[in-house]
């Protein structure tokens, strides 16, 4: 009987295995196979070269000089993760308004990232209303987007005010999957919030922090809609997946591009794997 209730999922099952196959792992093949050829994106034909693509990738130490900007989301990540988690272990608590604070801080995550872009693109503008804020405490008009030392940090900055709900949700989630009797007891014992969270609340969402913190990482070194949207690039905010673009449809070298992402993609499976050995998921038991 067992078996033929598997046998009957597995109809249920075949329409997202069929979308993911086909949106996935499909074009992931098809990218790694265009990376060993010189196609152009246009022409019917492309010829074979082998490693020539990776060779020529790694023969230009400029092409990975842009990782550089990526330790500015990463720190943005830091933030964010830090932030999300406040917000979520206050927001457990019983909170006056919390679940109106709950949807207005989580809302950011569900705009369009292109919208996202050209509302700041008004917010950063020179006379804008991040000057107009300043000013009122006597801070000079910046170009925030035009300066090559503030545009990275700008740009940071809208990363960490779309995604920071995101992770806010998860931290909630997994606070709220922890027995509500660990915190009975450790106010019985006289416990303060900090301690709670110290004791409690940290151990006990720890898998979660660290998914978080792979995904700020992976994150980190794909990050591509918001830099593209409002600097495109330029002023020293080029990433790594910008670059790559620009290979592929401006200079019409898919070949190169397509080495380029299976680059990027080892670097953040090796990213991956880096965190997950060196913090390790390992069954929590509070008691």
């Amino acid at each position: 009987m067992r078996f033929l209730a598997g046998l009957r999922a597995w109809p249920y099952l075949l329409a997202p295995m069929v979308l993911l196959v086909a949106f996935t792992y499909i074009p992931v093949v098809n990218m790694l196979l265009y990376s060993f050829t010189d196609w152009d994106g246009l022409s019917p034909t492309r010829d074979y070269v082998g490693l020539d693509n990776y060779v020529d990738l790694f023969s230009r130490p400029q092409l990975f000089q842009v990782f550089t900007v990526s330790l500015f989301y990463l720190a943005g990540a830091a933030v964010q993760i830090v932030v999300a988690l406040y917000f979520a272990t206050v927001l457990s608590f019983q909170t006056r308004f919390r679940n109106l604070f709950k949807g207005i801080l989580f809302f950011p995550y569900l705009i369009n990232g292109v919208a996202i872009g050209f509302v700041f693109l008004y917010f950063f503008q020179p006379g804008g209303t991040l000057d107009s804020v300043l000013g009122a405490f006597g801070v000079g008009p910046q170009l925030w987007l035009g300066d090559p030392d503030l545009v990275n940090t700008s740009l940071a900055g809208v990363s960490v005010w779309r995604f920071m709900g995101l992770n806010m949700v998860l931290f909630i989630g997994a606070i709220q999957s922890i027995p509500p009797e660990l915190y009975e007891a450790a106010e019985l014992d006289g416990a303060s919030r900090w301690q709670q969270f110290r004791y409690i609340i940290a151990p006990g969402i720890r898998p979660i922090i660290s998914l978080s913190a792979i995904l700020a990482v992976s994150g980190a070194l794909s990050v591509f809609e918001i830099p593209f949207i409002m600097t495109g690039g330029s002023n020293n905010s080029e990433t790594f997946v910008i670059q790559t673009i620009k290979l592929a449809f401006t200079f019409n070298k898919v070949g190169l591009a397509s080495s380029a992402a299976v680059v990027l993609l080892a670097i953040v499976l090796l990213a991956t794997w880096l965190q997950r050995l060196l913090v390790p998921d390992e069954k929590v038991r509070l008691t």
